[in-house]
């Protein structure tokens, strides 16, 4: 640990998505706050859209580390022109943050190859040289934490301490203006409330039912509240599809926004609907009251410290995981043969959630 207190240029690997890394912000911070260090990120294409909202990270590295899920990952001849950079820029110690499904092993191994003297993660079996820290995964055998949680208590083994444990986004005047501005192009009243509807999933096994959007829209029809249906430029058609069969008070905005623009539209929207995606990690950081679509695929992930409602369902067979510690959650920890939230149910949890007294 004393060596830890050493270090002023920290590199952090977390190469997954944008909520993957917004999760993380309270151990940025307490790396930050703890060792008065330059934190870098090294994280993957999708994951870097957030960056520039997170005020803990110092500089990012992009790069689609060919063992975590992407698109167009690195080749073998890039992969050692990304370690020749990494060890060009003489960082004093690693952060290796993974979710218990994940062997923090191969970003290990590159990690050692770019020079880094000190190495943390967790650890599944005995790294040997691989880390010179880590802890014991016991998750999820012995219990099931809160990622954030996870995150907290890695940092927390180098004697790394935040003030504060929520999640952080920030975003500027500019980006919040820029956004209501569009929303009065179309016609929005924006000094009256609106509602976000996020329907799109990273994965299939989280989506929530088409039809079933629809009906919560139109069962919102009298409720004096403009819905906005977002997502990015390619779920254009969907949420346009929504739009027109959900009523006359929804909006299709998917791919309107910029990511700091979209982070501004959710700190001022009246509550979001979500499936569980980065959308709802958004919200918690703003402190954004959600209804979260929760399809039961990593419970470790709900939000954070912030006003919400979970509304569960099972994921099929089918189309499960094939990873063993996740489908090991799944038969021995979750509920089966859950069915879909009726849009009624969804409705009258949104309802619920917006009577709540601020």
């Amino acid at each position: 640990m004393k060596e830890w207190q050493k270090c002023r240029n920290i590199l952090c690997i977390r190469a997954d998505n944008m909520g993957d890394l917004i999760m993380t912000t309270p151990a940025f911070r307490a790396l930050k706050e703890t060792f008065n260090c330059r934190l870098t990120v090294l994280t993957s294409l999708a994951g870097s859209l957030i960056i520039d909202c997170i005020p803990e990270i110092d500089e990012v590295i992009i790069s689609n580390l060919p063992w975590v899920k992407c698109v167009n990952p690195l080749t073998d001849i890039q992969l050692q022109s990304l370690i020749k950079e990494i060890r060009e820029k003489e960082f004093d110690g690693v952060i290796i943050f993974t979710v218990y499904s994940q062997s923090a092993l191969p970003a290990a191994l590159f990690s050692l190859l770019a020079g880094i003297p000190r190495r943390l993660a967790y650890g599944r079996e005995n790294p040997y040289e691989l880390l010179t820290d880590w802890l014991p995964d016991k998750e999820p055998y012995s219990y099931i934490q809160h990622q954030v949680q996870r995150d907290i208590n890695l940092v927390k083994s180098i004697g790394a301490y935040a003030f504060k444990e929520e999640l952080s986004l920030q975003y500027s005047t500019r980006g919040q203006t820029s956004a209501l501005k569009k929303l009065e192009k179309l016609g929005i009243n924006t000094a009256k409330p609106w509602l976000v509807f996020h329907p799109g999933v990273s994965e299939e096994r989280r989506s929530y039912p088409f039809l079933y959007w629809i009906k919560i829209g139109q069962l919102l029809a009298h409720a004096d509240l403009p819905i906005l249906f977002t997502g990015s430029s390619v779920e254009i058609e969907m949420t346009d599809a929504l739009s027109e069969h959900a009523g006359a008070h929804t909006y299709s905005v998917a791919g309107l926004f910029t990511i700091e623009e979209f982070v501004a539209l959710i700190a001022v929207a009246k509550a979001v609907v979500s499936v569980n995606t980065s959308t709802i990690h958004i919200a918690a950081a703003t402190q954004t009251p959600s209804v979260v679509l929760y399809a039961l695929t990593n419970p470790q992930h709900t939000p954070w410290q912030s006003p919400h409602t979970l509304l569960t369902y099972s994921v099929k067979e089918i189309i499960q995981s094939k990873n063993e510690v996740v489908r090991y959650v799944s038969e021995h920890n979750l509920q089966k043969n859950l069915p879909y939230p009726s849009p009624e149910k969804v409705v009258n949890a949104l309802r619920e959630i917006l009577d709540r007294p601020n």
